[in-house]
């Protein structure tokens, strides 16, 4: 059964909120990210970008430049109007030149969408989770020190998942994979939106 947060918990969430942005130098060459670093798309045009060590090579993948090695975090990325995306968090040691799936063995917490239905959450054997409708905004909450990453329906401020008992021992950092344009039908950008604080 879904949790619903009430107020206190949803401020409680807030007060950790952190403002995010994308990494130009980790974005795969096939991405586009808006000038003011807050959405992403997968465009297909290869870009003549430096092959530089933060750069992903072979997957849709990008993450923010901030990274956390300690304490709480908050924030929350728009994925309206898409079909598949991946979000979630990545340790700053993952390889960005290999062929990886996005699962906490290769060093990434992540939910995603697929097939613009099936919400799965990516741990080592992947958990289809029981959502009924279109999420149109997720929030992300890490605790570091608890090891603990969280994942939430930010318009129906339902708990959607969250990985528990982690382990975590290098920076991590805002995790963003808008997977492929389908032909125009996943065309629509991954968007870290403000957290609309409320009294």
């Amino acid at each position: 059964m879904a949790k619903t947060l009430c107020d206190a918990e949803l401020k409680a969430l807030w007060q950790y909120a952190v403002d995010v942005t994308l990494d130009p130098d980790t974005a795969q060459c096939q991405l586009f990210l808006s000038k003011d670093g807050k959405q992403v798309s997968h465009d297909g045009i290869e870009k003549n970008l430096p092959d530089n060590k933060e750069r992903f090579v072979n997957c849709a993948y990008g993450l923010g430049k901030q990274g956390f090695s300690s304490g709480r975090f908050y924030y929350e990325v728009q994925a309206k109007d898409k079909t598949n995306w991946y979000l979630g968090v990545a340790r700053e040691s993952i390889d960005r030149k290999a062929l990886l799936a996005p699962r906490p063995t290769n060093g990434y917490w992540t939910i995603c969408l697929k097939n613009a239905n099936d919400y799965i959450a990516n741990d080592d054997r992947g958990v289809l989770l029981p959502i009924r409708q279109q999420v149109q905004k997720v929030g992300v909450f890490v605790d570091y020190e608890e090891g603990l990453v969280s994942f939430y329906d930010v318009e129906t401020r339902v708990h959607l998942y969250s990985f528990t008992g982690c382990t975590f021992t290098d920076k991590l950092y805002p995790f963003f994979c808008p997977c492929n344009n389908l032909e125009g039908k996943n065309s629509a950008p991954l968007i870290i939106s403000p957290v609309a604080v409320t009294a």
